[in-house]
């Protein structure tokens, strides 16, 4: 844990993530807390850099404040060695060649469904759906799956990767190759965050993956 704060304030960093701007009140509502238990936490992670606070003037009313993330705050927020992933995003957008790049982001999420493949496990694609729900939530990370259409749809409440994203949507790509590589399923983006939607969310086809559907190195 970083000094100087407390498991309670990541909480906060987390609630702060998913939702983004909020006030003390909608905080003290969100982590059933009293307003002052949540200025406490508050003031620590101001001290600390990693939310900044907004002063808000309404026509009638009192002023209040309102309070975010800062780029520090995302980072520590379910975010693990941001800086070298950020590096290494930016070497992989060096290289020139379409194919190879594309190849290459394919490999890297191989690698990455390996990692996660004993944690993702199940007979059918609800169940491995379940399993992959409960392994980016241990990493802070939610995802919520919509079973109420033909198709089930995954929503990231929360990019795994917010710097990179804000200049560079391909990221979302290798999100999108992760899923199908770790649920053995074709899953297409369906709604993207840069776009004005809320979340990012992913549909799952019925296809299963195979290799001719991937890029040929």
């Amino acid at each position: 844990m970083s000094s100087g704060i407390m498991d309670s304030d990541v909480t906060i960093l987390d609630v702060l993530r998913k939702q983004g701007m909020l006030t003390v009140a909608q905080l003290s509502d969100v982590l059933s807390v009293t307003g002052t238990a949540v200025r406490q936490r508050l003031r620590r992670l101001l001290t600390e850099g990693y939310i900044e606070r907004t002063s808000v003037r309404p026509e009638r009313g009192r002023p209040f404040h309102r309070y975010a993330l800062t780029s520090k705050g995302r980072r520590r927020s379910g975010q693990n060695f941001a800086d070298l992933a950020i590096a290494l995003w930016d070497e992989i957008r060096l290289i020139e060649d379409v194919e190879v790049r594309q190849g290459l982001m394919q490999r890297i999420s191989r690698r990455l469904a390996d990692m996660y493949a004993n944690q993702v496990q199940g007979q059918d694609i609800g169940e491995r759906l379940d399993a992959l729900t409960k392994l980016f939530a241990d990493r802070r990370l939610p995802i919520l799956v919509d079973h109420t259409g033909d198709l089930p749809v995954l929503s990231v409440e929360a990019c795994p990767y917010p710097e990179i994203a804000d200049y560079d949507r391909s990221v979302c790509s290798m999100e999108k190759m992760l899923f199908s590589e770790i649920l053995g399923e074709t899953v297409r983006l369906a709604e993207c965050r840069l776009d004005g939607a809320c979340n990012c969310t992913f549909e799952v086809t019925s296809s299963t993956v195979s290799d001719s559907q991937l890029p040929i190195i």
